[in-house]
């Protein structure tokens, strides 16, 4: 769970004697070899505020490979599992750029930071007010903060350009007018990660009518069964650095006309690849090709595989499973060149690879009920050559594809 901050450890880590003692306690190691040392040294010298700076401290190595600027933040531990990574955020601020935006549960200000720079006026709400205290002062670099939080109401917003408002308020009661409304209801319940649209907090489907006709981006795990949520609207799933990250609702005044599912590759500071249901999905049914490619995971779970095959001049292995195929290895992607077709029978794979000398053995399933390390430690692969298995269905039949990885 964490440690519990209070407002005053929020007033005291944001004030400059704080500001100075997380520069001191950051020089600590803070590893399991060094805990006991370092925590009584940091004890010594702060007393009770020792937890709470040695909290911030590891939440902010944590959170250096996902929000920039994780140096100067403050966090909670379960804040921060859930917050939206810089480059995910941006991305999103980007798509909103122009517009009024509102986030209902603006929980630390991962998205105000972004917003705020794209967008002429933002307001951030939740119903914490831990989390709007550590918000206030995570975003004090990234725009204005109006000291008023009343200059929210009904009459829309006030205030000069750039200036981000926040507010303590339920996100199921609507408190601005003609804003853009962002929201990411938690996908914890019972301390458990859910999938369940009505286990969110606060529930998808109350979000949804909350905020019946006006526009809306909602932040969801993509784990979620978007079919059955009949969504009107866009769904964009989000892959960072080639990890699905999330998928995003957004409503038919925010999305492309024509456009019901988007895949968003997001690579490096600034790469960026988008495929949509309105492109061609026009391809050929072949044999397998010379390479086997995995398409990225936003890409698969938009249900764009024949979309992204079409772009690229591939084709698929079977028409229900989410390998291509073809003869070359689409620019940034990682390919498996197809070196030979094997039965999946065990002793048959065994004895090839010892024929081959293998030794490092990937092994990638996809359609077929097959455990990759139960697997490959019944094959117990002991040379020196690196190889990868594909096993996966052609029809109805199971097939293992032998390849060297390329890449990317």
């Amino acid at each position: 769970m964490g440690y519990g901050f209070s407002a005053a450890d929020i007033a005291y880590l944001a004030s400059p004697p704080g500001v100075a003692a997380l520069a001191e306690v950051a020089e600590l190691e803070l590893t399991s070899a060094s805990q006991l040392r370092d925590v009584a040294a940091v004890r010594r010298t702060h007393g009770d505020r020792a937890s709470a700076l040695i909290e911030t401290v590891r939440l902010r190595r944590r959170a250096a490979v996902k929000l920039s600027g994780a140096q100067h933040w403050l966090f909670t531990d379960d804040a921060l599992q859930q917050a939206t990574p810089t480059r995910v955020a941006r991305h999103r601020a980007r798509r909103l750029a122009g517009r009024d935006v509102h986030d209902v549960t603006c929980s630390i200000g991962a998205e105000l930071a972004e917003l705020v720079r794209v967008c002429p006026r933002v307001v951030g709400s939740d119903l914490d007010p831990i989390r709007l205290a550590i918000a206030q002062h995570n975003v004090r670099d990234a725009g204005a903060v109006a000291e008023n939080a009343a200059e929210v109401g009904e009459s829309g917003l006030q205030g000069p350009m750039g200036t981000i408002l926040l507010a303590q308020a339920d996100a199921l009661v609507p408190c601005t007018s003609g804003t853009a409304i962002i929201a990411d209801p938690a996908r914890r319940a019972g301390g458990r990660r859910t999938h369940d649209p009505s286990a969110l907090q606060p529930p998808l489907p109350d979000l949804l009518d909350a905020y019946a006709g006006r526009d809306l981006a909602v932040k969801c795990a993509p784990g979620l069964d978007f079919d059955l949520l009949a969504w009107a609207g866009e769904v964009e799933v989000v892959s960072l650095d080639g990890a699905v990250r999330e998928a995003c609702l957004w409503s038919p005044g925010l999305g492309e006309p024509g456009v019901t599912r988007r895949a968003t590759v997001l690579t490096g500071a600034d790469g960026v690849t988008t495929l949509t249901d309105a492109d061609p999905d026009d391809i050929p049914e072949r044999a397998p090709g010379e390479w086997i490619i995995d398409p990225d995971g936003a890409v698969v779970r938009a249900g764009l595989v024949r979309h992204y095959a079409a772009r690229h001049g591939l084709w698929q292995l079977d028409s229900r499973i989410a390998y291509l195929t073809g003869d070359r290895v689409p620019d940034g992607m990682r390919g498996f060149r197809i070196i030979d077709r094997l039965d999946v029978r065990e002793k048959t794979l065994r004895t090839e690879l010892r024929r081959r000398d293998c030794g490092a053995l990937e092994i990638l399933v996809r359609g077929v009920d097959v455990d990759p390390d139960a697997l490959r430690r019944r094959l117990k692969p002991s040379g020196s050559e690196p190889y990868t298995l594909v096993i996966t269905r052609i029809g109805r039949t199971a097939a293992a594809f032998l390849c060297r990885a390329s890449r990317a």
